[in-house]
């Protein structure tokens, strides 16, 4: 979406193609950290984004065992001192809103991609199922925003490098209560991890099960979740029916992968299509949007000529976003390896943080650090495209 209203924002042509007839999804990356908040300022669209529903958090802590620690903080970082937690759908309604002005912006909703168009070695479009019937769609361009699961990765032949991941994620709901914490934070103990989001009205809870066990774990009463947590969050026991079955509780897959090649001639994958994120730091969708910004500074001058797109302007959008990706993907391996898979896997033995790390994040200039890695990101990106004349 951020690709397209940025293109048909610089006046060039674009077609968004969306399969379902909304954006009422739940449970889907809702985090915007400050690099998309730039974005945002820098295309007039912060002020509609500041009247969405939002909780701002400032810093982040977890419960150890039963000890609170300190672990990001966004205080004292300017221009941003926060991250925003946003529903998703609201978040696609405003761009698609804001798109819809643009004359060169063709939003469909209810139009699957299924295929793509293949013409000499050349992707020249996408083959779409709609409502109103199936049709071929060309373009000088495809770019494959379609997720971790793209149905054209798997059309174009790419493989990606499966990093492995120890865990997988269960999402669901809790009711708050004012005489709740008022924080966002992680609860480390009993074997068990789970992340409470504070959406003011309700808990958006995350709670990790090691991989693959979210079959099995169904085959018994959902009791057994709402034990867990009740266990880690006692303040939640009086709730705890509110996970009144498993139906309920949705499950993310959890994946880290990255393709070696990101694009072949006429077609360019990015986020999660190029390169799945562990749901660590929240930074999917961030790094995502990086990508769309990446990819319309380098693609709106050219789509705007007459010549075909070189390859060579699609390996400069990877070899400009693939360093910022690999980066946070190895942060996040090595979280996974030595934090996560330790305590799903440990029997009773109560975790702990080393002392020399609480000591260090006892200072703010420590906690500031993973603020920037996750929350400004690595070769942050700036709108270079040019807004169109009213009259284009």
């Amino acid at each position: 979406m951020v690709l397209g209203l940025l293109l048909a924002r610089a006046g060039v042509p674009v077609t968004v193609l969306e399969k379902h007839g909304d954006f009422l999804r739940d449970f889907r990356g809702d985090t915007v950290h400050p690099s998309t908040l730039a974005i945002l300022d820098e295309i007039g669209l912060r002020e509609r984004f500041d009247g969405l529903p939002q909780r701002r958090v400032d810093h982040l802590a977890g419960l150890v065992a039963g000890r609170e620690q300190q672990i990001v903080d966004f205080r004292g970082l300017a221009p941003y001192d926060y991250l925003a937690l946003v529903p998703q759908w609201d978040f696609l309604d405003m761009l698609a809103d804001a798109g819809r002005k643009l004359p060169t912006f063709d939003l469909r909703m209810q139009h699957a991609a299924t295929g793509l168009i293949e013409d000499g070695g050349r992707t020249v479009g996408v083959r779409v199922k709609s409502p109103e019937g199936d049709y071929e769609l060309r373009a000088d361009l495809v770019a494959a925003c379609d997720g971790r699961h793209s149905t054209l990765r798997e059309a174009a032949g790419l493989r990606a490098r499966d990093y492995g991941a120890p865990m997988d994620v269960l999402w669901f709901r809790m009711p708050r209560s004012e005489s709740d914490p008022q924080d966002t934070f992680g609860i480390v103990d009993h074997g068990h991890m789970m992340v409470l989001l504070n959406r003011t009205a309700y808990w958006q809870v995350a709670f990790l099960v090691p991989k693959g066990s979210d079959a099995a774990l169904r085959t018994r009463s959902v009791e057994v979740l709402r034990e867990s947590v009740a266990q880690l969050a006692p303040f939640l026991a009086d709730r705890r029916g509110a996970i009144e079955a498993w139906d309920k509780v949705s499950t993310l897959s959890v994946r880290v992968d990255r393709l070696e090649r990101w694009h072949q001639p006429g077609l360019l994958l990015i986020g999660d299509a190029a390169h799945a994120m562990s749901p660590i730091g929240g930074v999917g969708i961030n790094l995502a949007i990086q990508d769309a910004v990446a990819a319309a500074n380098a693609l709106a001058q050219p789509l705007l000529g007459a010549d075909t797109i070189d390859e060579s302007v699609l390996a400069s959008i990877q070899q400009r976003r693939e360093w910022p990706v690999k980066v946070v993907q190895r942060v996040q391996i090595a979280m996974q390896q030595r934090l996560i898979s330790r305590v799903l896997e440990q029997s009773g033995r109560p975790p702990r943080v080393p002392g020399l790390l609480r000591f260090l994040l006892g200072f703010r200039a420590v906690r500031h650090i993973p603020a920037r890695l996750f929350g400004y990101g690595l070769r942050q990106e700036h709108v270079r495209t040019p807004a169109a004349p009213p009259s284009a």
